[in-house]
């Protein structure tokens, strides 16, 4: 079950990685192929300004993607909800709300 649930939220993830690295991409092209000078644009984010934000989510993404990853491993080594600085039981509270976690309450 715990396994469905992370492979779930892998998918999600990766999902959202296609399109923020699509939207990325689709930003590149459009600000080569524009002479515009956005930097001094007073109509908003300069072009510089969503490429961060982008790079910043997509960033978030694969991080959480590596993490979903690493809850995988340990639902395979059966070490999956056991605190790895104190070796105790995560409460299920935590898991149900962050289920990729590797530390107790206490130990975070």
């Amino acid at each position: 079950m715990i396994r469905d649930e992370l492979l779930r939220l892998r998918a999600s993830a990766e999902s959202e990685e296609a399109t923020l690295a699509r939207d990325l991409e689709l930003l590149f092209t459009a600000s080569r192929d524009s002479n515009a000078d956005d930097e001094h644009d007073p109509e908003g984010a300069t072009v510089g300004f969503e490429r961060a934000q982008l790079i910043a989510l997509l960033t978030a993404t694969r991080a959480r993607i590596a993490e979903v990853d690493d809850a995988l491993r340990r639902v395979d080594a059966a070490t999956y909800g056991v605190c790895e600085h104190c070796q105790q039981p995560i409460s299920e509270e935590r898991l149900a709300v962050r289920p990729f976690a590797r530390h107790c309450i206490s130990c975070a």
